[in-house]
């Protein structure tokens, strides 16, 4: 039996949430990234892989002090796919 504690969201449901955040706020670190869209960095790393691979974001790594931080961005397929699938819904 389904419990309603534990929610369950389709993979394309994850993309589409990576994406509209990245369209909110145009590059986000890893972190804010994945605190935003309800994320676990080890359980979700494939799908952040994924969507990398597709070209639809690009991760960037920029050295700060003695940090690196990881910086997610959308490139400009992303941006199209976003326009064209995402925005008429």
């Amino acid at each position: 039996m389904y419990d309603s504690l534990y929610s369950y969201r389709d993979r394309i449901c994850i993309i589409r949430d990576i994406i509209l955040k990245l369209i909110g706020y145009k590059e986000l670190n890893q972190t804010s990234l994945l605190n935003f869209c309800g994320l676990n960095f080890k359980k979700h790393k494939s799908i952040l892989e994924d969507t990398k691979s597709n070209i639809l974001i690009n991760r960037d790594q920029i050295f700060f002090e003695k940090r690196t931080v990881t910086v997610y961005k959308l490139t400009q397929k992303g941006i199209e796919f976003y326009r064209t699938i995402l925005e008429p819904l």
